[in-house]
C-alpha cells in the first residue's frame, strides 16, 4: 500500500512511518519541521520505501499521486509548543483538515485524522467517553489547541456526512516513548531529562492532578487497528491507557527506574491544566479489539534509555 503521512517527523508520524515501513509500505512523510525532530527525519529518510516532501498543510497539497491511505497527525501537540504560536496552531488543525479533505475529495481515499483527549478540556466526567461533549474554555490559552482539534472533527464529521467517503477519527491521550523529541516540553520528557540532568523535578501544581500516560507502541497498534477496522466506524474512539496516576505517583515511577530519589520543585499551575484525564476505552475494545498491553515503569526505562543514547550521540 502507499501511505500519505502529514506531521511524519513528529513523535507520532515517526513511529507510525516505522510501523508501515516495516509491514513494506511505500510511504510519502509530509512536515514543515517546525517541531518535527531532525534525527527522526534523518532515520526514516534511511529507508529507500520512504520520501519526504516538506511542506506546511496549512497551504493546499501538493500534487503527489494517489494514495491506499491517508494519516493526518500535522500539529505541534505539547501546550509549550503550541502554544509559542497559537494562530498558527489553530490553523494548522483547521486548514490542515480542509486540505487533507480538499486532497481526498475527489479519489475517496480513506482520511485517518489524530485529534486529541484535550478535545474533553478539564473534564466534569470520569473517566471520559466519546459521548462526553466536553468542558473546554474557547478563549484560554489552550484554545487554539483544543478548539482546534474540535473544529476539525466538526468539518471531517460534515465532510463524511457530504460525501460518504471513508473517515476514521481517534482521540489520542498522552503518549510517551522513543523519537519523542526531549525538548518538547511534554511532562515525561520534562522529567526524564531533569532526573538524567539531576536537576529538580518541576511540578506545576501540588501534584495531584491526574493522568493517563500510554507507551506509543500501544497507541500506534490501536491507530493501525483503527485504519483497519470496518468503513462505516468511523469513530471518534479513545486510544490511551486507562490506567490513571496523579504526578506525584510518576515521579515515583521515575525514581524506581532511575534507582535514586529526585528532588522536586512545585510551580504554580498554567491557566486551564485539566485536574484529571483518563480514558473510557470501552469503545476501542469493543470495535477495535484494542487495549495498551506496556505498563508504566516498562515504558518509563525505555524512554529513559532512549533519552540518554540521544545524549550519547
Amino acid at each position: 500500500m502507499r501511505y500519505l503521512v502529514t506531521g511524519a517527523a513528529g513523535f507520532l508520524g515517526t513511529n507510525l512511518c516505522l510501523n508501515l515501513l516495516e509491514d513494506g509500505n511505500e510511504v510519502v512523510g509530509l512536515d514543515n519541521l517546525s517541531t518535527g525532530f531532525s534525527r527522526n527525519l534523518e532515520l526514516l529518510k534511511k529507508n529507500p520505501d520512504f520520501s519526504f516532501v516538506q511542506h506546511d498543510v496549512v497551504l493546499p497539497l501538493p500534487g503527489l499521486g494517489e494514495f491506499s491511505f491517508f494519516y493526518n497527525l500535522a500539529c505541534p501537540a505539547s501546550p509549550p509548543r503550541y502554544q509559542k504560536d497559537p494562530l498558527q496552531t489553530f490553523r494548522t488543525s483547521i486548514w490542515g483538515a480542509w486540505n487533507a479533505i480538499e486532497y481526498v475529495r475527489k479519489t475517496g481515499t480513506p482520511l485517518f485524522h489524530t485529534s486529541t483527549s484535550e478535545v474533553y478540556g478539564d473534564p466534569s466526567v470520569h473517566p471520559q467517553k466519546e459521548t462526553y461533549w466536553g468542558n473546554v474554555n474557547p478563549i484560554g490559552i489552550r484554545a487554539c489547541y483544543d478548539e482546534g482539534k474540535r473544529g476539525a472533527e466538526a468539518m471531517l464529521s460534515d465532510y463524511f456526512r457530504a460525501s460518504g467517503n471513508p473517515i476514521k477519527i481517534v482521540r489520542i491521550f498522552n503518549t510517551y516513548g522513543p523519537h519523542m523529541d526531549p525538548s518538547d516540553g511534554r511532562v515525561i520528557s520534562n522529567f526524564l531529562n531533569q532526573a538524567i540532568e539531576g536537576k529538580p523535578l518541576t511540578i506545576y501544581g501540588d501534584g495531584t492532578q491526574s493522568r493517563s500516560f500510554c507507551y506509543v507502541s500501544d497507541l500506534i497498534a490501536g491507530m493501525r487497528r483503527m485504519e483497519k477496522s470496518p468503513a462505516e466506524f468511523i469513530g471518534p474512539v479513545n486510544i490511551g491507557n486507562p490506567t490513571e496516576f496523579t504526578l506525584l505517583e510518576l515521579i515515583d515511577s521515575i525514581e524506581s527506574v532511575l534507582g535514586k530519589k529526585p528532588e522536586v520543585e512545585f510551580l504554580p499551575l498554567p491557566g486551564d491544566d485539566p485536574k484529571q484525564r483518563r480514558p473510557d476505552i470501552s469503545l476501542a475494545k469493543e470495535k477495535l479489539n484494542w487495549e495498551p498491553k506496556v505498563q508504566l515503569k516498562e515504558g518509563l526505562g525505555k524512554t529513559l534509555s532512549y533519552f540518554r543514547e540521544i545524549r550519547e550521540g
